[in-house]
């Protein structure tokens, strides 16, 4: 179900959102990011960067354009030598697939560039919503906010919506951050997620936003992990059930 219970009285998103991402900003001045050289290379890389860190992405791609410098050199390559330069990143097979194969659609239908329309940009094999707002705000200046796992979710806990839904989520939060800095505002979620707000365990004790957010969903965590911890330490172990069970028996 898309929408969960009504979250605690709260201002409005849209006054709670500005003072978030300042503090934010103080946190994360310069967040990760992608190295790339103009639309084309950073397509790609955001398609590496899959279950894989920009870091280890950043590794890969000199190599790998230095050999495959167009959209058209990879649409007419050898998927087994793709495969082999991408392998670092992980699930490089499916990977070099979807690269290739939205090389293709962008040099049959693009020719050979990256087209600058999200509605473009999405009927490319490998393109969602996610990727191709981060090529529109990296490289055309067009920013869109990015709703991946730790957005969609960190947006949820800090009460700016209720949606679950990526796509929901991220027009909600279109509607309350502002156009310029909506890119850098996905950014440092995204960064806040992996370094602070983990999902099962948020590190709210040293957490620079705590006093802004109303911890929507972390209480229940909590209890949860309470209930899980005395679960697994009730149970007798298998030699005091047979030990029991012996006495019984001997009575």
């Amino acid at each position: 179900m898309d929408e969960p219970a009504p979250t605690p009285k709260l201002p409005p998103a849209r006054e709670r959102v500005g003072p978030i991402n300042a503090c934010l900003a103080a946190l994360y001045p310069e967040f990760e990011g992608l190295n790339h050289n103009g639309p084309f290379q950073l397509l790609v890389a955001v398609i590496l960067s899959a279950q894989c860190t920009d870091k280890r992405v950043n590794t890969i791609t000199p190599a790998l354009f230095a050999r495959f410098p167009t959209a058209r050199d990879i649409a007419e390559c050898d998927i087994a030598e793709l495969e082999q330069l991408i392998k670092p990143s992980g699930f490089y097979k499916n990977k070099a697939k979807n690269i290739r194969a939205c090389c293709v659609g962008m040099v049959t239908r693009f020719g050979g560039e990256v087209p600058g329309t999200l509605d473009d940009l999405v009927t490319l094999p490998g393109i969602g919503r996610k990727t191709a707002n981060v090529i529109l705000g990296h490289a055309f200046e067009t920013p869109g906010v990015t709703v991946d796992t730790h957005v969609g979710r960190l947006a949820r806990r800090l009460g700016l919506t209720r949606h679950r839904n990526p796509v929901k989520v991220e027009f909600a939060l279109l509607e309350i951050v502002p156009q310029e800095e909506r890119l850098h505002f996905s950014g440092r979620l995204i960064m806040h997620g992996r370094k602070v707000c983990l999902a099962r365990k948020p590190r709210c004790e040293t957490c620079a936003i705590a006093d802004l957010c109303p911890k929507i969903g972390v209480k229940g965590l909590a209890a949860k992990r309470r209930r899980k911890g005395r679960k697994s330490a009730s149970p007798k172990s298998a030699s005091q059930k047979t030990v029991s069970k012996t006495r019984r028996s001997a009575d």
